[in-house]
């Protein structure tokens, strides 16, 4: 309930309030716009996270509402200069605390991702660099802090996947997103065989996780990558992963 009240109700209610007051879209798409609401879901954050405390609910539900205000607030400071998606920020967060919780079950909710980005991208929300760079800073930021806040609070969480696994299967997730975004600027800026390098880059990336990462973080990748195929299809001429790999 706290979790839900603090971290959900609440800063979706203030969102759409100051989108209201502003008479701005729903996403206040304005990013000179966002900082009200990005400070006010800060505060929601830590309020929730010192409730949760005093009533000593699961560690890891209080660490995870503070990773969550820490982020809202790196996200409000980056958001000064640069328009990060806080859509796919807000989609990755909780899919790396399933990361941690379930391994690969929970990695599978991360195949929303490229998703996401289409969306976001197709949109006009967001530029490709900025729907990609909120979902990476949001796996991985995520897991960093729920790890390091077990240690600084001293608040223990069994049973968790461990970080080393988490990172490779984050990795796993980002990858094709990543390759997909970059040869897209070289298509735009003429570079040929593009989707030649594309698959190229796919199979060392297999081949890679096949020697070093574990069995769950190569199968997040594989799927990972064919997701993002098949969002690019979809997407079609109008989506820049498309022109990138035709």
């Amino acid at each position: 309930m706290i979790s839900l009240v603090f971290a959900s109700i609440l800063p979706m209610a203030i969102i759409l309030h100051w989108a209201r007051k502003l008479d701005t879209d729903k996403d206040i798409s304005n990013r000179e716009d966002r900082f009200i609401p990005l400070i006010v879901g800060v505060v929601s954050y830590f309020i929730g996270f010192i409730i949760a405390w005093v009533l000593g609910v699961s560690n890891f539900l209080i660490i995870l509402i503070l990773c969550y205000a820490v982020n809202t607030f790196i996200v409000m400071i980056i958001t000064t200069k640069w328009k990060i998606s806080i859509h796919t920020t807000g989609l990755t967060g909780p899919v790396a605390a399933l990361i941690m919780l379930l391994g690969p079950i929970g990695a599978l909710f991360g195949l929303i991702y490229p998703i996401l980005i289409w969306s976001r991208f197709t949109l006009k929300k967001h530029t490709m660099a900025q729907a990609i760079a909120g979902g990476v800073f949001g796996l991985v930021m995520t897991v960093l802090e729920v790890y390091l806040y077990m240690d600084l609070l001293n608040m223990p969480v069994y049973n968790l996947v461990p970080i080393g696994e988490c990172l490779w299967m984050i990795l796993g997730l980002i990858f094709a997103p990543i390759a997909l975004g970059i040869l897209t600027i070289l298509n735009d800026n003429g570079k040929s065989n593009t989707k030649a390098i594309f698959y190229l880059l796919c199979i060392l990336a297999i081949g890679f996780f096949m020697f070093l990462a574990p069995q769950s973080a190569l199968i997040t990748l594989i799927l990972a990558i064919i997701t993002s195929i098949l969002v690019s299809y979809f997407g079609g001429e109008n989506f820049s992963w498309f022109r990138a790999i035709q």
